[in-house]
């Protein structure tokens, strides 16, 4: 009887902390993302390929602080895809991550390269000369805390 109630006992608290841990979600879910800027880094005319910096502002109009894990995104223009990115923390330890309080918001950088042989020679060039304006972003945005995380498609542009 005595080992029934202490599986029993485990299992109330398994439960206790994954309840815990959901009362952040619908704070993390107010997180918003807006793509900020697109910026020539480098071109290499010898591999046909150039590098811009894509940068993501994150916001939080929440009240609970947090951290941000990934952006994973699809690039495009005009809509037309160019590619897909991704923004990654990871490898950081949570404490060693940029965090978001209570209305701050972010500016978060990614290197994203662009293969000629990838798009259309003519959307290549324009990008590389920096004719291109508008930019859209899709993607995915993972929040963190020490407890909850949160995957959120986003659609953004400028």
């Amino acid at each position: 009887m005595t080992v029934y109630v202490a599986i029993a006992g485990v299992l109330a608290l398994m439960g206790g902390i994954v309840f815990y841990a959901s009362l952040d979600n619908a704070q993390l879910e107010q997180a918003e993302i807006e793509l900020f800027s697109v910026e020539l880094i480098d071109v290499d005319n010898v591999k046909n390929q150039a590098k811009f910096d894509v940068t993501f502002l994150v916001k939080n109009p929440s009240d609970k602080a947090f951290t941000v894990g990934v952006i994973d995104y699809q690039l495009f223009t005009d809509g037309v895809e160019l590619g897909s990115g991704q923004y990654s923390a990871m490898d950081v330890a949570l404490p060693g991550r940029a965090v978001f309080s209570s209305g701050d918001q972010i500016p978060l950088k990614s290197i994203f390269v662009l293969t000629k042989s990838e798009t259309s020679p003519e959307i290549y060039e324009d990008m590389i000369n920096e004719r291109i304006n508008s930019f859209s972003a899709e993607g995915m945005l993972t929040t963190q805390t020490s407890w909850s995380t949160i995957d959120k498609e986003f659609s953004t542009g400028f």
